[in-house]
């Protein structure tokens, strides 16, 4: 009878999951292997690994998987490690820590709509802020939402603003929760700054970085708002990334079966990199 009743007690959370998680990733798998687009949409043919085959084909997807990998690898580098300085800071005593622990945390808390729209306004080449502030430290204007390859490094740069609040807080929260004996100890023991945070802050602050790290790039590596809207649509194809590519896929050319492929590869490609990586943190935790 226990048993049994646990199991009511989680019967709404296992239904909840079933419905919003556990459907649409099987449907997922089940569309990337049927023909569903626009014209066969009530009636989809199952045709195997066929978009599969198609996708890996497709000599763009090489080239957009790199810069999707270099788009992530730049973003989570830099919010992670901005994000920790931020917390190191603001884990000391300053004046008026409370407001400018607020005031960090803005760009997480605005709509990404809104703050990506702002951002657009103050890339554009002649009244935008960015370019004003450029020429007034004596730099010529930069075509960045002209120009493909500024195109994305503008989108890299909104997105850094957007980002790093979330691994700050994570690593905030994780550094007050360090005991301060530890590093009254060390210093004791005649240890640097440079020591102490490499033999204790680190360490500590590992069970909490590594799944906000395994999150922050999932998230970038899905990432659609940002280069959508900083690229005017679906701009240039030097300045898309895999998730985008199924984006238009789906909204633009309805091939649906096609675009569920695309899907299901970046599920696995992410899958991958989580399992590996929480294993790789746990080993050389062990260490």
């Amino acid at each position: 009878m226990g048993r049994a009743t646990a199991y009511y007690f989680i019967l709404p959370a296992i239904t909840i999951l079933a419905l919003m998680v556990f459907y649409p990733l099987l449907y997922g798998f089940y569309l990337s292997i049927t023909d569903m687009s626009l014209k066969t949409f009530k009636n989809p043919n199952i045709i195997g690994l066929k978009n599969y085959f198609d996708v890996l084909k497709n000599p763009r997807i090489f080239r957009t998987l790199l810069r999707t990998i270099v788009w992530t690898f730049v973003n989570v580098g830099a919010h992670v490690t901005l994000g920790l300085a931020l917390a190191v800071i603001l884990n000391r005593k300053l004046p008026g820590k409370k407001f400018l622990r607020i005031f960090l945390i803005i760009p997480w808390a605005m709509p990404q709509y809104i703050s990506a729209l702002t951002w657009k306004g103050m890339f554009n080449l002649k009244f935008g802020a960015v370019n004003i502030f450029l020429q007034k430290i004596g730099i010529d204007p930069i075509p960045w939402l002209s120009e493909p390859t500024m195109t994305f490094i503008a989108a890299i740069i909104t997105n850094i603003w957007l980002g790093f609040p979330f691994m700050m807080m994570v690593a905030l929260g994780a550094l007050q929760s360090i005991p301060a004996d530890l590093y009254e100890a060390a210093e004791i023991d005649g240890a640097s700054s440079w020591q102490q945070f490499k033999n204790i802050t680190l360490p500590m602050l590992k069970p909490a970085m590594t799944p906000s790290i395994v999150l922050g790039t999932v998230w970038t590596f899905n990432m659609l708002n940002v280069i959508l809207i900083i690229a005017g649509g679906f701009g240039n194809d030097k300045t898309q990334i895999l998730v985008t590519e199924v984006y238009r896929m789906s909204f633009q050319f309805y091939r649906y079966g096609y675009a569920a492929a695309y899907s299901v590869l970046i599920f696995i490609i992410l899958l991958v990199f989580g399992i590996n990586y929480v294993k790789k943190s746990k080993v050389l935790g062990e260490d």
